[in-house]
Formats: C-alpha cells, structure tokens, sequence
C-alpha cells in the first residue's frame, strides 16, 4: 500500500473557478498533476476551487504561479492602449494632390 493519498498539498484558492481552472491548465500543460476541489457540491456554482498539488511538484507549481503577471490588464485591454505616434496630426493635415507640390 501507497501513502500517495498523503502527498498533496494545498497550492492555492481561488473565488472563481474559472479562474482556478486556468491555472490549473497552465500547471498540466508545464507536467504538473493537479487536483480541483470545487468549494460548492452543487453544480454551477461558482463558489470558488482549491488547487492541490503532488508534493514533488509543490516548489515547481509555485514559481509557476508566482510569474503569472497579476497587474489586472486583460489581453483585450492591451489592445485598447492608444498608439504612441500621434495619429491626429496626421489625419486633420491638408492633403497634397499635387503629388510633391506645394498647397
């Protein structure tokens, strides 16, 4: 008989489980085994999961996790960033149709 029922440890909570579903993917697709726990029996819920962690690759998941960048900007808002030349000056200036010419 195994102990490997005692080896897992908590990593960590999350309030979503959309959230904790996704870290928990990015630790399988790095070779980590992961256990969720819902924190609701009832299906649907979203009432939060615990991610729990082999010993073994406790210390690996964790430096994982500790470089998800956190600073709150979703892809989608990386894009709505204005660009840095300045695009106003460019589209209100006179055309030139006299291609070289002088207006």
């Amino acid at each position: 008989m195994t102990d490997q029922v005692d080896n897992w440890h908590k990593l960590a909570r999350y309030d979503t489980n959309m959230q904790g579903e996704l870290h928990a993917n990015l630790l399988r697709n790095n070779g980590i085994t992961v256990s969720l726990q819902p924190l609701s029996a009832m299906p649907g819920m979203n009432s939060g999961i615990v991610l729990w962690i082999q010993d073994t690759d406790l210390a690996h998941a964790q430096r994982i996790l500790a470089n998800i960048d956190t600073d709150g900007a979703t892809p989608y808002e990386m894009f709505d960033e204005a660009p840095e030349t300045d695009l106003g000056s460019t589209l209100n200036s006179p055309k030139d149709d006299n291609n070289g010419g002088t207006l």
